[in-house]
This record gives structure tokens, C-alpha cells and sequence, in this order.
């Protein structure tokens, strides 16, 4: 019988679906294990093959840990919201919901063609309404809760009312956007609008004015990373810094406990210092200056407050508060031409930058050690989310300092005794201090204490831990997100019923802002919140008593994709995000396997917001992510045809030298093993249709190259086409095959034939022709040592993620069956078990053909016999002054005396030695013998 994989894939795929093979329950009775890949959002373009390297690893250590008896949940969703769907949506007309259910659907076939072991069952879309509801309770449970730093932890906002009433803001720990003092008396006063206001101060979920990437012609925030030099990524438009009020969330509260919890959890090193530098912790001293001829106080964070005597000059973002308020009248138009050139960069464009630029305030702040005048200054190198927005310049021991102060002719002050700032800043972590008045003679590390010291004696400042961590921007312009689960009224939020979730998306004519620059949603006709009957009617009623407008904004990406994990626990509840026992079932995801763009912002996010629902017991682990394993790309092989200047000729590779030609880019599906098929190269393009070809032996013969796949480079891999034509479990293979997990590698078509004839190869251990060759006899040791061995290998390889390995192991293995001539039913039976968690159809299909009738999915994993793998019979290589000339195989437990008797007497030996006696006989155990002449 042929191996048929066409049939034998899509037998076996509809037989899995029908007998939910996947769908999985929790099992008290059995242990569990938590496999989860970054869901992807559904682009228009489908999969290619790189897409599901990281889903076929995810899917091999699934089915592995199946095999070894755990309960494994493997689930799969969309991250279905998103700009791309929008901006299809307003350039076609056609609604997001549309081409986002086109576009699942795509993904869901191409995925199930792949053979994973996804439990469909528990699939989510987080455009779905039964999802975002929760989406939408959790930032209502976020406004109600403010966080305690002394308790570290969110508490109830009710707690902090009472507080307030009792006793006011005097002594109070809590995160906060700014420290603000009031009585108990002075509260109750207040009006509840002002009531309001003081909250929002304290809230987890707040709004904010905050500095944000506003592209004017999309009408919407984005996020750094959708921003390219100054320009939108999607569109290419122009994106500006802009000061807007938005929903925030105040993750930089958790930022120890962020910071805390990465040691508790299996991440490389190399993500998890991706993790501490974004939250950026430092110890340091926050210090006034006072602004001359001024009430104005300058507020300055420094990890380095001994270095107050070099300040040379203050530095203030260009979206400091102080800016405005500071600019003389004769500086003011030079201000705001910088700013205006400023306004057009993004921060992340801003740190990368090395260019010095910078302008004047004509303003001075007073040192308040020394009571010196020091210039304030403008720069776009100082950013308005760390510390206050302010910075004091110490240009001898800061490089970015000192190349301002070199650029604009300001004063350096060496603080260090000896150093050296002629041409560079000098590193001023230990030394003696020097022009520093009362510090004078102190070390470094003595001077940091005792100006620490001072500032709090003196009460210029007091000490403090800093955090680079900024709150998440959380509002967008966009129509095609989550819906905000609340009203206004007096111009402060108000939350929407818990019972009253969720609110749904409206329908509105465009997917555009409105003529008066209102995000989409403010032209939904129906979008105002009835208090009184609570439910949603026409913004017509609205009346500023009992009907309130609905937020126009929407949730960003990150949004749905923050807590997935927790609802995939428990995708049908609707009483819960996730019921407490199918929590303390699954607790956690043991493995979490995704791309490193992720490394900051989705891991924070989610790691924050699992952070606050352990707070309000809804998880019940404080990390979301135990192990984490980042696979690299897939890149794309190019190809390139040569076409003769100034003609419709195209010259094969070996022979372009012999023209002048120009490198073009050509279809790789077109392509097989660097040959192009000519005939398809016509029909490509019309141009190309009339085509000539100057052939070597009669083939054309691509270039090639190694680059990013994309369509616009022609590189793109359809997996379905690799299914069609090689299948399934030869896609899954060469995919492991190709290099380490976590390592990019490029796509090469060229290998996959060999990866397609071990599959036939391993299916020829059980069929010739149309007979089936399994036989019930006792295998040989050579059978099980070649099994054993296998066993061994892939047991080891798997848990270390070397899954490129364990298929090169699974090659050799058969090959030595082959070798063999093996058809042993005890031998045949455990192999296909080892390789069902990579090619689990032809498994799944010779697994049956052995008289197996459960599914290969629940058989045992085997373990090896280390007895099988002790060799008895090792073959010696013998040299004769380290050159090699014949071998000799001896029992596994002839001594080295007996070796050497042996190798000396036997004819070869004699040959080579020529009457000569050895000087001395090495022997390497179980390799070589080694006779010096």
C-alpha cells in the first residue's frame, strides 16, 4: 500500500473532530499541563509558512505531555480587533466584522490542515461580545480599586473614600498621578464633581493628560510601535506628540512587584533584562531648585545627588508643564519653533537619536547647594514620563550631557579627582570627590549617602525609588475595538451596571471621525446611557439629568489580549471571567511560546493585569506565564531571475557575468530547487510573456537570497501549498527541521524532499507494496539498542525544546530499522508513538494499522532501558604514530591489557611496526589504540 498522505491526512483529521479527541475537562484524577501560543490577530493575507513554526513546537511538547499522562490544555483564538480590519473597513466600505469572520475562517482551514491539537471548543474571538464583557468588567473593577504601596496591592476605592473621610490625605501611601493634601473637613465640602476629580487621582483605571503619537489622517492614537520615523506604519502618514486626556491605567503601581516577579519564573535571560530595563528601576533623591525671580519650584529626580556641585545647566522635556511657564518673551518664538519640529518625533525615535538639539528658556533655576544660577534649557534627549520632566545636567560625568554642554558652549565641572573629560565624560562610579564642597575627600559611594542625607535634613528633597515603567495609554480613536462601559456626566466617568455588560459595539455609517474630529463612535445614533432604565438609546435624549453620553473612544489592541489565558479556562461561563475552581484546576500556563516583539508591551500588560486580578482574588497566581520560549523567524529564500539591460532576455545564473543584467525578484513558487519553470515565469507577468531565456544545460537557474518574507519581495511560502504537494507531517518536520527553535533560519525548499523520503522510508518499515510486513517476533538487540537509543534522544530533546534534533535522531533511527531489515511489532509500535507528537497523521495511521484501537493521542510514552544501550562488542581504531591504519572489535569488557596483547600480536600490527618495538602503546577506551614507534 502507497502512502497516500492526502487521504490518510484528511481521514485522520475529520476522525479527531468527530471523536473530539482534543476537547479536554478538568480531570482531578490526573495532573495538568498548560500549553499557549500568542494568538494571532487574522491579517487578509492568511499564513505563511513561518507563521506556525512556534504552533508546531507548541503542538509537539501538547501531544508529548499527553503522551506522558497529563491533562493538557492546548487552546487556540483570535486576536481579532485591531487597525488593519478599520482601515480595509473605511478604504472599502465594508464593516470590520466582515473580513475579520473572512479572515478567521482562512486562518482556522490553513490551521486545521496542519494537524494541531487545538481544542476548538474553547476558541475566542476577542471581538466577540461574551468576551470583551469581560474585557469590560475588568476595567471597571480597575476604576473602582486604587493601590496601596504599603499593603502592595489593589484595594477597593470605597476603602480610600472612607479614609478620606475620616482623616483626609495627610499620611497617605497610595499610588497617585499627583500628591495632593487635603483635610477630612476640606473633603467633605467638596461637591461630588470635585469629589470625582480628587478620585481619578487614585484610580487604577483613570483619565489623564498625557502625552500621545496622534496621527490627524487616521484620527487615532498609536502605539511606539506603530510608529516608523515620524510616520504611521500602517498608511505612512504623520504622527505628532500631542497632549489629549485618555484613559490610563496605572501599571507603573506594580512596577516592583513586576520587577519581583520575574524571579519566580523560567524566562531566558535575555527577555527578562529586556523586562528590568523597560521598567527601569533606580534609587535616588528628588530635589527642588527654585526658578529665579520666581515662585516656581523645579521638581528633578537624580540617582546621583552627590553630584549636585557639576550641575552646569537644568534640562526640561519639550512636554514639560515647566515649559510654558518658563519661556522669557524673548526666547518665546525660538521655543516654539523647536517644539513644533519636536511635536513630528516619537519617544522611541527621540532616546535612538544621537543628534544634539536643544533651545534656551531664558530662564534660571538656583542650585541649592551653592546658590549658583543655572540655565534651563530644552531638549528633546530628556522625556516627559521620567522622573518630573526635568533633569539637572552634569556634563563631566553624563555622556548625552556632555555632548550638549560641548555643543553649546556650557560649562563642565570634573567632580572626580584625576579624571579626564578633554574628549569624553568620565564614569563617576568610584573616585574621590573633588569641587563639591562639604563632600570634598569622600569616596563616591560615601558622597551618594551623605548628600542624601543633607537633602533630607535640609529638606531640599527627599529620597526616592524612581521607575521608567509609564501607565498604559488605554483609549483609542478607533471604531473597531472594545467599547468603553461608560458615561459622562458633569464631564467625569461614570461606570455602566456590572449586570448591564455587555455594552456592544454600535453601528455607525463610517468608520471615520466625525467632521468635528470625534472618534468614530460619535456617529452612532444610539449611543447614550438611560440611568434610569438602564440600557443604551438615541443621543438625542441625551439631557444632562438621566440620559449621559457614552465614551466615543474604544480600547486598544492589548485590551482582549491581556487575559485570554485566564478565559480559556473557562470560555463558556457567563456568570465569570473564570469560575474559581477551573482557576485552581489550570492555575497558570506552564508553557507560553511566542515572537520577541512581544517581550515588553503584551507581556507587561499581561503580566500587570493578572498581577491586579490575583489582587481581587480572580486569579489565583500572581505570574500568568511560568516558562516562556520565543521562537525566531522563518525568513524568506529569494529568488532572482537576470534580465539583459535594455531587452525582454533573461540569462541564467552562471552565465550573467557574461552580460550586464538587472536583479529581479521572481515568484519562489514558481521556483524548485533554484530552477525556474519558464513556462510559469511567462504567465507571471504580461510583460514577461514574450520572454526569452538563455538556459544553462538546458535549465534556467535562479540567484538567491536571505531576507524578510514578504509579498512586496515575492518570498512568500503558502503552508497549503506544502500540504498539497508533500502534506502535513512533512510541513511540521522540515519546520523542526530547519534549525534550533529559537534561533531565525530561512526557508529553503530545497531540503524538503529529503524530509518527504523519511516518511516514506519509515513507512516502508511496515508495508512492501500492498502487504503489511509487522511481524509478532522477539527484535534483536541491535532493534532495541537502535529504539532505545531513539527513545532516549527525543525524550531529552523534547523537554529541552531541540526539536530540530530529535527529528535528525528519528532519521537515523530508521535508517538503522531499515538497515536492519526490521518489521517487529514490539520495536514499530513504540517508534510511532515517539514520532506522533511531530507527524501524528502517518502515526495516528500506522498506529491503527498495528491493531491499535484508541487513538496514538493516549498511548504511554516510552522510557528507555539504559540495558539496551550498553554496548557489547566496541570497535578499536589502531594507529601507528597517530595515523590510522586498521580496526579490531573487542568485547565491551576485554581489558586494556588484553587489547594491547591482542593488537601487538596480530599480522597488521607485525606489517606496520617493521621489526620496530613500540616505545608505547595508548589506548583511548572504547575508540583508539595508539602504538608510538
Amino acid at each position: 500500500m502507497e502512502y497516500n498522505f492526502k487521504e490518510i491526512e484528511k481521514r485522520w483529521q475529520d476522525f479527531w473532530v468527530k471523536n473530539e479527541t482534543y476537547k479536554v475537562s478538568e480531570e482531578t484524577n490526573k495532573p495538568k499541563y498548560y500549553v499557549l501560543d500568542m494568538f494571532p490577530y487574522p491579517s487578509g493575507a492568511g499564513l505563511h509558512v513561518g507563521h506556525p513554526l512556534g504552533y508546531i513546537a507548541s503542538d509537539i511538547y501538547a501531544r508529548h505531555k499527553r503522551l506522558q499522562g497529563f491533562n493538557v490544555l492546548h487552546p487556540m483564538g483570535y486576536d481579532a480587533y485591531g487597525l488593519p480590519a478599520e482601515q480595509y473597513a473605511i478604504q472599502t466600505g465594508q464593516h470590520p466584522v466582515i473580513t475579520t469572520n473572512q479572515n478567521i475562517n482562512r486562518y482556522k482551514e490553513q490551521l486545521d490542515k496542519i494537524g494541531f491539537s487545538f481544542d476548538w471548543s474553547r476558541e475566542i474571538r476577542t471581538c466577540e461580545p461574551e468576551y470583551y464583557k469581560w474585557t469590560q468588567w475588568a476595567f471597571i473593577q480597575m476604576f473602582n480599586s486604587y493601590f496601596c504601596n504599603d499593603e502592595q496591592q489593589a484595594r477597593p476605592i470605597e476603602e480610600l473614600i472612607q479614609v478620606f473621610e475620616s482623616q483626609g490625605a495627610e499620611g497617605l501611601n497610595v499610588a497617585c498621578s499627583e500628591e495632593l493634601s487635603f483635610s477630612a473637613e476640606e473633603w467633605k465640602a467638596k461637591s461630588e464633581k470635585e469629589q470625582q476629580e480628587i478620585l481619578l487621582n487614585y484610580r487604577i483605571a483613570y483619565l489623564g493628560e498625557t502625552m500621545v503619537n496622534w496621527c490627524p489622517a487616521l484620527g487615532t492614537v498609536l502605539a511606539n510601535d506603530e510608529v516608523i520615523n515620524g510616520l504611521s506604519e500602517r498608511g505612512g502618514y504623520p504622527v505628532e506628540q500631542r497632549k489629549m486626556r485618555q484613559w490610563c491605567l496605572r501599571v507603573s503601581a506594580y512596577a516592583q512587584r513586576l520587577l519581583d516577579g520575574l524571579e519566580k519564573i523560567d524566562w531566558t535571560d535575555s527577555i527578562k533584562e529586556t523586562q528590568k530595563n523597560w521598567i527601569g528601576r533606580s534609587e535616588g533623591a528628588e530635589m527642588k531648585f527654585n526658578v529665579k525671580d520666581s515662585d516656581l519650584l523645579l521638581e528633578i529626580f537624580t540617582t546621583r545627588a552627590d553630584t549636585v556641585f557639576g550641575v552646569t545647566f537644568m534640562v526640561l522635556a519639550p512636554e514639560s508643564d515647566y515649559v510654558s511657564r518658563l519661556t522669557s518673551e524673548e526666547q518665546k518664538a525660538e521655543v516654539d519653533a523647536y517644539l513644533a519640529a519636536t511635536k513630528k518625533r516619537t519617544e522611541r525615535e527621540r532616546l535612538a537619536d544621537k543628534k544634539i538639539s536643544g533651545v534656551f528658556t531664558g530662564s534660571y533655576a538656583i542650585n541649592p547647594m551653592n546658590g549658583k544660577e543655572i540655565p534651563i534649557w530644552i531638549s528633546d534627549y530628556v522625556l516627559a514620563g521620567y522622573g518630573t520632566g526635568a533633569i539637572m545636567a552634569v556634563p563631566a560625568h553624563d555622556s548625552r550631557d556632555y555632548a550638549f554642554a560641548r555643543h553649546f558652549n556650557l560649562p563642565i565641572i570634573p567632580l572626580v579627582e584625576g579624571c579626564d573629560i578633554s574628549e569624553e565624560s568620565y564614569d563617576a562610579k568610584e573616585g574621590i570627590v573633588v569641587n563639591s564642597d562639604f563632600l570634598n575627600g569622600l569616596t563616591v559611594k560615601e558622597a551618594i549617602e551623605k548628600a542624601k542625607e543633607y537633602i533630607k535634613e535640609k529638606n531640599l528633597g527627599r529620597v526616592k525609588t524612581n521607575y521608567r515603567l509609564r501607565d498604559a495609554i488605554f483609549s483609542r480613536q478607533r471604531y473597531w475595538g472594545e467599547p468603553f462601559p461608560v458615561y459622562y456626566k458633569d464631564g467625569f466617568p461614570y461606570m455602566l451596571p456590572l449586570d448591564k455588560l455587555p455594552l456592544e459595539l454600535p453601528e455607525v455609517d463610517k468608520f471615520l471621525p466625525t467632521e468635528t474630529g470625534e472618534p468614530p463612535l460619535g456617529r452612532a445614533t444610539n449611543w447614550a446611557w438611560d440611568t434610569v432604565n438602564e440600557k443604551v438609546v438615541s443621543v438625542t435624549e441625551i439631557n444632562n439629568t438621566t440620559i449621559f453620553q457614552l465614551e466615543l473612544n474604544t480600547m486598544p489592541g492589548f485590551a482582549g489580549s491581556s487575559a485570554y489565558y485566564l478565559r480559556y479556562m473557562d470560555p463558556h461561563n457567563d456568570k465569570a471571567l473564570v469560575s474559581k475552581e477551573s482557576n485552581e484546576y489550570w492555575r497558570s500556563v506552564d508553557l507560553y511560546i511566542g515572537g520577541t516583539e512581544h517581550a515588553t508591551g503584551h507581556l507587561i500588560y499581561s503580566r500587570f493585569w493578572n498581577k491586579f486580578l490575583y489582587d481581587i482574588n480572580i486569579s489565583c497566581e500572581d505570574e500568568p506565564f511560568k516558562k516562556l520560549i520565543n521562537q525566531g523567524m522563518i525568513q524568506g529564500r529569494s529568488s532572482f531571475v537576470y534580465r539583459v539591460n535594455g531587452t525582454n532576455k533573461f540569462v541564467s545564473l552562471n552565465l550573467k557575468d557574461q552580460y550586464e543584467t538587472t536583479s529581479i525578484h521572481v515568484d519562489v513558487n514558481i521556483v524548485d530547487n533554484d530552477i525556474l519553470d519558464v513556462e510559469k515565469f511567462k504567465i507571471w507577468r504580461p510583460d514577461y510573456a514574450e520572454a526569452e531565456f538563455i538556459l544553462e544545460d538546458g535549465k534556467y537557474i535562479c540567484g538567491y537570497g536571505v531576507e524578510k518574507m514578504s509579498k512586496s519581495l515575492h518570498n512568500v511560502v503558502n503552508p497549503d501549498d506544502i500540504v498539497e504537494k508533500y502534506g502535513a507531517d512533512t510541513l511540521r518536520l522540515y519546520e523542526m527541521f530547519l534549525g534550533p527553535l529559537e534561533l531565525s533560519k530561512p526557508w529553503d525548499t530545497n531540503g524538503i524532499d529529503g524530509v518527504h523520503r523519511f516518511l516514506r522510508k519509515l513507512w516502508s518499515l511496515f508495508y512492501k507494496g500492498e502487504e503489511f510486513v509487522v511481524v509478532d517476533e522477539a527484535p534483536t538487540k541491535d532493534e532495541l539498542k537502535a529504539l532505545h537509543k531513539l527513545i532516549k534522544k527525543i525524550s531529552l530533546d523534547i523537554e529541552n525544546f531541540s526539536f530540530n534534533t530529535s527529528v535528525s535522531a528519528s532519521m537515523i533511527c530508521v535508517n538503522e530499522l531499515t538497515s536492519l531489515k526490521c518489521n517487529k511489532k514490539a520495536i514499530l509500535n513504540e517508534l510511532v508513538i515517539l514520532l506522533a507528537p511531530f507527524a501524528p497523521h502517518i502515526a495516528e495511521e500506522l498506529w491503527h494499522a498495528l491493531g491499535n484501537t484508541a487513538t496514538v493521542c493516549d498511548a504511554v510514552w516510552p522510557q528507555y532501558n539504559e540495558e539496551y544501550l550498553v554496548e557489547s562488542v566496541i570497535n578499536y581504531t589502531i594507529s601507528f604514530n597517530g595515523k590510522a591504519r586498521f580496526t579490531i572489535e573487542f568485547a565491551a569488557e576485554t581489558t586494556n591489557e588484553e587489547i594491547e596483547k591482542t593488537v601487538l600480536a596480530h599480522a597488521s600490527s607485525v606489517k606496520w611496526m617493521e621489526g620496530k618495538t613500540p616505545k608505547k602503546v595508548i589506548i583511548v577506551p572504547k575508540k583508539i589504540v595508539n602504538i608510538v614507534l
